[in-house]
């Protein structure tokens, strides 16, 4: 069945992914940009079956450019949705959940305690939407989204070409990953009237050690890096002179740093692990690609873009 699908955040990694892929299945899509203009929403969201939210900041140096990412906007497209009578998607984050240890993964029902502004922003997003009484919402709460065109691991590959990979964090820590053909194919899923309601975490069964993708990076592009472990202090300082880069840059049209204090914290946290039954026993999903594959395959589009 053809549908007509609005996606917000469309030239995104996450959006440009999966754009095609409805493309490549017959359905047709109707991308929505930025700025949000409420009563512009409502007229394009008339014209739709569903509507997949994704747009939203991930970094960022202000604490408003994360409110207005991902808690207003995310209200003016779901207030959108609800006038115009339609389906949402929203695609939040694990982050919203708050930590966890590959030993105790957090399950839907636990209740959520985000560490991050990111986090507490997009549980904030997440809050605007379920508070709406009338839309027909479903929430997923993806991990680690990796693959071709992404660029928040493509720093990692580059280190691995060259002749040392830093390795920070706590050694018992472990993340939950996901594949983009995974999370493209729970996304089209959420799309369903199944899923109505609900809240699904999104990502491999398989949770990832730092070092574990440090090494698997190392490997896809075949590098020889040194792997050298980073001490916590050393990493404690670097993340204080971020803060002070960081308010040295507000008002300014620089880019976030590196490391600062907030990402300290999620760097040095137990984990961001999380079970990921509900999406398979309620929508019949499972993420299939293991990190090794998938880190190959991102290596593989790098270096045919030119990107390595």
């Amino acid at each position: 069945m053809t549908r007509r699908v609005a996606v917000t955040g469309a030239s995104g990694f996450i959006g440009g992914h999966l754009t095609s892929r409805l493309a490549e299945l017959g359905h047709d899509v109707i991308r929505i940009p930025r700025p949000f203009a409420p009563d512009a929403l409502v007229s394009a969201f008339s014209q739709v079956d569903v509507v997949v939210h994704l747009a939203g900041v991930i970094v960022a140096n202000q604490h408003g450019d994360y409110v207005d990412g991902n808690v207003t906007s995310t209200r003016i497209v779901a207030e959108a949705a609800q006038a115009a009578g339609t389906r949402l998607v929203h695609v939040s984050s694990l982050a919203a959940a708050g930590p966890a240890s590959p030993r105790e993964p957090r399950d839907e029902a636990a209740p959520s305690a985000p560490i991050t502004v990111y986090g507490c922003t997009k549980l904030a997003g997440e809050a605007a939407i379920t508070g709406l009484p009338r839309l027909r919402w479903t929430i997923l709460r993806p991990g680690v989204v990796y693959g071709p065109a992404d660029r928040a691991l493509l720093p990692l590959f580059r280190l691995a070409c060259g002749r040392i990979m830093p390795l920070v964090g706590r050694r018992t820590a472990a993340y939950t990953f996901v594949y983009i053909g995974d999370m493209v194919r729970a996304t089209l899923a959420a799309m369903s009237d199944e899923a109505t309601g609900q809240i699904f975490f999104v990502g491999h069964r398989e949770p990832v050690t730092a070092r574990a993708l440090i090494e698997g990076i190392r490997a896809a592009v075949s590098g020889r890096a040194l792997i050298v472990p980073i001490p916590r202090p050393v990493l404690r300082l670097a993340a204080w002179a971020g803060d002070l880069a960081t308010v040295a840059r507000r008002g300014s049209r620089g880019g976030p740093v590196l490391i600062d204090s907030r990402r300290y914290d999620e760097v040095y946290a137990q984990g961001f692990v999380c079970r990921v039954d509900r999406l398979r026993d309620r929508l019949g999903v499972e993420a299939e690609v293991p990190l090794d594959e998938g880190l190959r395959q991102t290596a593989r589009w790098y270096r045919s873009e030119n990107w390595l």
